[in-house]
């Protein structure tokens, strides 16, 4: 790439070093310098009388020391960060001398710096004199080269004066221009030489040496047109065609740049030239200029230039004319310095970054000032500030697409507003999308950004570039709710579903497949495929519509669950794509819109939003799709099962799967009792409700399937529950069986007059009639409350009026008042119990009246014998004893019961005055029997609870008042 193409810049600031006294500006201008050298922060000057000077950053001489006698000093190097200088002095025709000074060593008597050690350079004793010459750091090397076309190595150690060898290397007829040491890994140290026609290298140290010089280049160069780039150890060589560059495997880029070349050297990153005046411009002078200008014009086309290039950016970073030949360049204290065949030295300082920057930008050369951002170590923020500004410079340009290349490059550091609005317009929204793509890849997109992102989509209907964009790989770059939402809006399910599906928002699956597709089998395939907790939220949730649509799978499912016996499926199923569903106007809108509100969009208008696309992305149905059961089924999960009673009203409208459910439920063993309650009573109440449903033929199957339900033993069906369903229900059988296993037969039979349900009345009567006496008063109340009802009954009547005559349920007089509340019954139909109860009566009384005359001699009999044994003497005429049936003899014990005895053959005690204290041994029993009763008698009197228990339990209450009244229940307790 030639020179001539490249652009030229001003990125350094020159300026004329002015020596600061007159000692040192006197020998500026005096030209006594021969040669120069820099390093460890100072300016070494050697003179041709053979005088060091050492100059300080203001180029004040600050020391001086006779180098040698006689010769002028042409080498120096000075051993950067040490106090080391090696000088070289000639005088033809003696060999040179080379000299290593320690500068910071000075000698007692003179003051001198200490000379570590001197050398004289052999050349094969020829007086030629030196034209290269290049050391290492550390001095275990040096090479010289003489213009006879000779080359010399120097090793050994210098620093210390421990001996040094010297061996000519290279001899040719050609003298040397230059040489250059590079040493590389493993102690090998390449040295190249160059002649006026050739480049060579040779190995000098390390593997290789010895062997001869192998050319390089069939090309040589000037002296002083060579030089080493320390940084990578290229060889950098001018030639008058181009500069080139030589690394370890030959020969590297090269730059044409036609033009003779004096000088060149190495600057930070730039190859500093000296150009010397072309030889055939002096017969291009103007003769008009060379009559009125005279010298001055004469000198104006002999001036020399001065350039300073970039080589890896391909620019130009500075370039000057200079009037005086430029005889060297060195570099210290951070700039770069020329110094002029008229002793004047100019100093080379680079402008700061950012002023150079500036330059380019103010001539649009963006690319530059990139190229020149990256090779500096810019950081990433402020180079994206370059990017940024290229980029509006393509926008302004009408570059749209290289502008947002540009933008991209700058995302991470750029408001993304600020690039967006710049894109709204239809006609950009491919760049629009790159840009939203890229911040969704970068993971700095907002909500908005993604929804305006989906628009793009939506607007080129382009469902390739949204599925890539959702099913990208890797972390998620947008906002997921955003998308779902958008994508549901646009009619876009399958992608909606797929996000949810990913990121496992299982409610959101469902909610799209039953919602936005209809899928109302594939919503439930899902379902059924998650994890109990997942399961059970989704299934509650959309339940009615499931059981609406798939009433089979769906009432399964819930048995499964609340059964304990989920097991998530895991059959693989194949979605079938369909056709897209229309509808993405309204959401593109409402998106455009969001964003909006945070951006002013100039060229943003509703007319530019989407048109709805004509067919949509609806999944697949899953429910016709090949499904693949997996061989191996996963151990069933562990979960607990909820109450069943929670899924109750998830049946509403569906009492069919309803009884299904609750059937199942019931099934299972181990059954908590509060559900059982649950779950039989309001399995009671579904099969009532589908008996009373209307022109069904099955009724009486639903009432014998709840009657059955009820009849079961140990089923925990609350009676007021089973009485209020029935009710409202009119579900007699129900009421009745609660009713009789209750035992409130009475109300069963009063809920049949209530009716007035004769035949039910008295199929209850003689059912519960012999256990419930007191339905007998009912039932003839009932029968003669109405002709019809009395018509209806029949003979039942004689029935019921001879059960309560014969069991006395009631009295003669109250039958004739229950009759005579109204004129149905007649006295002929009561007058055969009439006549047996009056006969029956008087033949009771003429009983009563023989045990009253009998009771009252008795008890006069007995008054009588008391009497007459108080009060009258007694006569004992018993000749036997009572006991042993022997004849009585003394001493004897008589009783006034007429009974007598043996003294010895009784258990008593007899008196000094001849009384007896004991009983009659044969009356002592019934004596005995007549006290016990007595004591009986005495303590029920006192136990009214018995009472009034009997009088509860009896039938004939007054005759049980009359026993106990008998007893001694009334009388009053004597008072001592």
């Amino acid at each position: 790439m030639a020179l001539s193409s490249w652009k030229t810049f001003d990125f350094f600031e020159v300026s004329q070093v002015k020596p600061p006294d007159d000692d040192s500006k006197s020998f500026f201008e005096a030209n006594e310098i021969s040669c120069l050298c820099s390093g460890s922060e100072s300016l070494f000057l050697g003179s041709f009388d053979g005088v060091v000077r050492i100059l300080s950053p203001t180029f004040k001489i600050i020391r001086t020391f006779q180098a040698y006698d006689i010769g002028s000093i042409t080498h120096m190097k000075q051993v950067e960060g040490t106090s080391l200088l090696v000088t070289v002095s000639e005088d033809l025709p003696s060999e040179p001398i080379l000299k290593v000074w320690a500068l910071d060593k000075p000698v007692k008597k003179t003051g001198l710096p200490t000379c570590q050690s001197t050398l004289n350079i052999q050349n094969g004793r020829k007086p030629y004199p030196i034209s290269a010459f290049a050391a290492l750091e550390d001095l275990s090397q040096l090479a010289v080269g003489f213009a006879n076309g000779s080359v010399t190595v120097v090793r050994g150690d210098l620093i210390h004066d421990r001996g040094a060898r010297q061996r000519t290397v290279h001899e040719s007829e050609e003298p040397v221009t230059g040489v250059e040491l590079r040493q590389e890994a493993n102690n090998l140290t390449t040295l190249y030489v160059a002649t006026i026609s050739r480049v060579l290298k040779l190995v000098i140290s390390g593997r290789g040496a010895g062997q001869p010089a192998r050319n390089v280049e069939e090309s040589g160069c000037a002296v002083g047109c060579m030089t080493v780039n320390k940084r990578n150890g290229d060889i950098v060589v001018v030639r008058g065609d181009a500069i080139y560059y030589y690394g370890v495997d030959g020969r590297g880029p090269c730059y044409g740049y036609d033009g003779p070349k004096s000088l060149v050297a190495i600057y930070e990153d730039y190859v500093a030239l000296v150009s010397p005046p072309a030889a055939t411009s002096t017969s291009a002078k103007s003769s008009t200029l060379r009559r009125f200008g005279g010298s001055p014009a004469d000198s104006l086309f002999n001036t020399s230039t001065f350039t300073l290039l970039d080589t890896d950016l391909k620019f130009v970073a500075h370039s000057e004319s200079v009037v005086s030949q430029v005889k060297s360049l060195f570099m210290i204290w951070g700039d770069l310095f020329t110094l002029t065949q008229d002793g004047k030295i100019f100093r080379y300082h680079e402008k700061s970054l950012q002023q150079r920057l500036e330059i380019l930008y103010h001539r649009n050369l963006y690319v530059y000032a990139i190229n020149l951002a990256q090779k500096a170590g810019m950081d990433a923020v402020q180079q994206n500030v370059i990017f940024r500004k290229y980029g509006d410079n393509l926008y302004q340009k009408g570059d749209y697409d290289g502008a947002m290349q540009q933008y991209l490059k700058a995302i991470d550091n750029t408001e993304p507003s600020q690039v967006i609005r710049k894109f709204l317009d239809t006609q950009r929204i491919h760049n629009l999308i790159e840009y939203l793509e890229e911040l969704h890849e970068h993971h700095r997109a907002t909500a908005d950004h993604t929804t305006l992102l989906l628009n793009c989509y939506a607007k080129l209907k382009d469902i390739d570039k949204l599925e890539k964009f959702i099913k990208s790989p890797g972390d998620l770059k947008f906002d997921l709710d955003t998308a779902i939402s958008m994508c549901r809006q646009g009619g876009y399910y399958e992608q909606a579903a797929y996000l949810a599906t990913k990121h496992g928002e299982h409610e959101l699956v469902v909610d799209i497949l039953i919602e936005d597709s209809k899928k109302y089998s594939e919503a439930l395939q899902y379902i059924w495929r998650l994890e109990p907790e997942a399961m059970y939220v989704n299934l509650m949730k959309y339940a009615r519509v499931l059981l609406g649509h798939c009433p089979s799978d769906a009432t399964k499912l819930f048995v499964e669950y609340f059964t304990g016996h989920f097991r998530p499926r895991t059959d693989e199923i194949a979605i079938l794509p369909e056709a897209q569903s229309a509808g993405y106007a309204t959401g593109t809108l409402n998106a455009v819109q969001n964003l909006r509100d945070l951006l002013p969009l100039p060229y943003m208008s509703t007319s530019a939003v989407a048109s709805p696309p004509s067919q949509g992305n609806v999944p697949g149905p899953v429910a016709d799709a090949p499904v693949n059961e997996n061989a191996e089924q996963p151990p069933a999960p562990q979960y607990t099962s909820p109450q069943p009673r929670v899924a109750f009203s998830s049946f509403v409208d569906h009492p069919d799967e309803f009884i299904v459910f609750l059937e199942a439920c019931l099934e299972e063993p181990g059954l908590k009792e509060r559900d059982k309650i649950d779950l039989y009573t309001t399995l009671f109440e579904m099969y009532l409700h589908k008996s009373n449903e209307k022109n069904r033929d099955d009724r009486e199957e639903w009432e014998a399937k709840a009657k059955k339900l009820i009849e079961g033993k140990d089923i925990p069906i609350d009676t007021s529950n089973v009485l209020l369903l029935s009710h409202l229900s009119n579900f007699k059988d129900g009421t009745t069986l609660v009713r009789e296993q209750a035992g409130l037969r009475f109300d069963i039979f009063r809920s049949y007059t209530s009716a007035k349900d004769t035949r039910g009345a008295i199929k209850a009567l003689r059912k519960y009639g012999p256990e419930e006496p007191q339905l007998y008063p009912a039932a003839l109340a009932y029968f003669t409350s109405d002709p019809g009802i009395l018509e209806d009954a029949g003979s039942e009547l004689d029935a019921v009026l001879k059960k309560i005559d014969e069991d006395g349920l009631m009295a003669p007089l109250q039958v004739i008042q229950t009759l005579s509340t109204n004129a149905v019954a007649t006295m002929g139909m009561i007058k055969t119990y009439l006549q047996e109860t009056i006969d029956r009566e008087r033949k009771e009384i003429n009983v009563n009246r023989r045990l009253i005359t009998s009771y009252r001699t008795e008890t006069l009999e007995k008054r009588q014998e008391i009497s007459d044994l108080t009060t009258k003497p007694q006569t004992f005429n018993n000749t036997r004893c009572s006991f042993c049936g022997s004849q009585l003899s003394l001493p004897a014990v008589h009783f006034m019961c007429k009974h007598s005895f043996h003294q010895t053959c009784i258990n008593v005690q007899v008196g000094e005055d001849g009384t007896v204290e004991g009983d009659c041994t044969v009356c002592r029993k019934d004596n005995d029997t007549i006290r016990a009763f007595v004591r009986s008698q005495e303590e029920t009197a006192t136990k009214h609870d018995l009472f009034l228990d009997a009088i509860e339990r009896g039938g004939d209450r007054f005759g049980t008042v009359s026993e106990f009244f008998g007893r001694g229940v009334m009388e009053v307790p004597v008072v001592d």
